[in-house]
């Protein structure tokens, strides 16, 4: 119980709402999927998963009311209102065309490195700072294969969240060097850049 005697409440708010985040992404990217069964969206629907289970632990560790099992993990249901709203603005939009569903993605993968890079400088725990700097680069690498999807249907996207300089070092792999070893199944692949969180092996 060491941790929850030491976390702080905002440090406990942070875990609970990127939990549900990650979930957000989960649900969008399987709505997009049953609706356009690309397989950028099946891949990173997976890792998402993956993705929510890592910040299942720290819910567990710190003893926290899980928001995901209080919903009974249905499907676009959310506890945190501001995720419920972006939810519905995102799959309303991506279930369009495939030119939305891409970009839906890609804005939710900046508003996920957005939010975790400010929960990262919320919170002193070395081990949780951690895992929120692996959510990131698998975010980034999301992003990449985005951003790439949308390119070859023409399109050159421009950032919606975060500021111009961010989105260009991401695109050129500048943020890339986690290195967290090689893995299978579904878990993440960090040190590669374009094939994270992907099965490995797997273009996107």
């Amino acid at each position: 119980m060491l941790y929850a005697q030491v976390i702080t409440d905002k440090e406990k708010a942070n875990v609970l709402r990127m939990r549900e985040e990650e979930k957000m992404a989960r649900d969008v990217y399987m709505v997009m999927n049953d609706k356009w069964d690309h397989q950028v969206f099946s891949h990173i629907s997976e890792s998402e998963i993956y993705h929510m289970s890592q910040m299942k632990l720290w819910v567990d560790k710190f003893s926290l009311d899980d928001p995901v099992t209080r919903n009974n993990d249905k499907r676009g249901v959310f506890t945190d209102q501001r995720l419920q709203k972006l939810y519905n603005e995102l799959t309303a939009s991506g279930l369009q065309s495939k030119e939305a569903a891409f970009r839906a993605g890609a804005k939710v993968e900046e508003v996920d490195i957005f939010d975790l890079k400010a929960v990262l400088a919320e919170t002193s725990d070395a081990d949780l700072q951690s895992t929120y700097k692996y959510l990131i680069h698998a975010s980034e690498n999301h992003l990449r294969a985005f951003v790439r999807n949308l390119k070859t249907l023409g399109i050159d996207y421009t950032p919606v969240v975060m500021i111009q300089k961010e989105f260009d070092e991401i695109m050129n792999g500048q943020t890339r060097g986690m290195g967290m070893g090689k893995g299978k199944g579904n878990k993440c692949v960090m040190g590669n850049g374009d094939g994270c969180c992907m099965k490995t092996g797997d273009k996107n």
